[in-house]
């Protein structure tokens, strides 16, 4: 099957749904399948097989508390038809296909099977409420098959485009971060560790778990908190709060990341909203640290409160303290979470995702073919 991988973000830029999409063209590839990844591309090569950059992101925007890099610029698409000319792909796989530029042309342009998959969740959206009417009888109805990524996506995009959605969620790579490797050696000094990973802003609720640690260390004098991730300014943060035993290490190589789950003793994911999926939960369940997250739409659907992981209050630091105190408390609990973690997070692994894919794909041909 020849199969394209289309999508709204800058795919040299790190993100979730370039992850997602890199993942699909590895596992669709070795299963046989010729796949193309088409997307806007700030480098002038490249960084990965089977790209091939249609446009440049000229815009960056303010999205959820995070920054999506776009082209928002119309122009006009003369490469992007010769390419789906000449490519005769058998499906066009459009991530965020409501979105500009190229999801929307590529949708206009295609003469083949069209599969959307919605990442996004928000409590509303002000563009997709004010382009409805335009989008919806045009194009959205041109997509044959549609997917969201979990319950939350579903709820989100149906508000504005109903239709009939199939859930498939994000995968992780289970095998990666369930290998059996040491802690790093440097944190492995006898203090309690509490990991955060992500970018460093807004949306992931740093700040409120900068706070819950600095309440916790009036309780636990032999805790520290490693923060996993780039962007922000780690000075202002830390002066902000002037807590001791906070470390951030910035950017770390994926190879690296299943020791710093392995380190933790407790993983918190403090973030305040706009999360349709929690990827980064399950990463670090498969890597068997116990769970802290907020309770909001994207985690509550994936994991379950006092079983896989701990639930806190969103944007309180009193809850985030509560949950990861009664961890570093409750040895029991710990490793009750820490078991169950690692059976919900083998189901995620992207060669079932994949598979779940590829037979939506087969469904959704047969029956457009009938």
């Amino acid at each position: 099957m020849k199969i394209a991988l289309v999508s709204a973000y800058d795919h040299a830029h790190p993100g979730g749904v370039r992850e997602h999409i890199s993942c699909l063209e590895a596992q669709f590839t070795e299963r046989g399948h010729k796949v193309k990844i088409l997307a806007p591309f700030s480098y002038e090569r490249p960084l990965t097989r089977n790209v091939i950059p249609v446009c440049r992101p000229t815009f960056y925007i303010p999205s959820g508390g995070s920054t999506a890099r776009m082209n928002l610029f119309p122009r006009p698409w003369s490469r992007l038809k010769a390419i789906l000319k000449e490519e005769q792909f058998d499906v066009l796989h459009i991530h965020e296909p409501m979105l500009p530029w190229l999801p929307i042309n590529a949708l206009r342009l295609s003469k083949t099977i069209n599969i959307g998959t919605f990442h996004a969740y928000h409590p509303k959206s002000i563009g997709y409420a004010i382009w409805k009417p335009y989008l919806h009888p045009l194009w959205f109805q041109k997509l044959h098959g549609v997917i969201a990524v979990s319950e939350a996506a579903k709820e989100f995009t149906s508000r504005y485009f109903p239709g009939d959605y199939t859930v498939i969620p994000n995968g992780i790579a289970y095998s990666h971060f369930s290998a059996d490797l040491p802690p790093i050696e440097k944190y492995h000094d006898g203090k309690r560790n509490i990991l955060f990973v992500g970018r460093i802003e807004k949306r992931k609720g740093l700040k409120y778990l900068l706070g819950a640690f600095k309440l916790l260390k009036r309780r636990f004098s032999n805790i520290r908190l490693i923060i996993v991730g780039p962007g922000g300014n780690s000075h202002k943060l830390l002066g902000h709060h002037n807590i001791a035993d906070v470390v951030f290490t910035g950017y770390v190589p994926y190879d690296d990341l299943p020791r710093y789950f392995k380190t933790a003793d407790v993983f918190c994911a403090p973030a305040t909203g706009a999360e349709s999926f929690g990827i980064v939960l399950l990463e670090a369940m498969a890597a068997g640290a116990p769970v802290v997250a907020t309770n909001i739409k994207g985690y509550a659907g994936l994991v379950d409160n006092n079983i896989n992981a701990l639930l806190a209050q969103p944007m309180n630091d009193k809850s985030l303290a509560d949950a990861i105190g009664q961890l570093l408390e409750d040895e029991p609990l710990r490793q009750r979470l820490i078991a169950n973690g690692k059976l919900k997070a083998v189901n995620y692994r992207w060669e079932h995702i994949a598979e779940e894919i590829l037979a939506f794909y087969e469904q959704t041909i047969r029956r457009y073919r009938r």
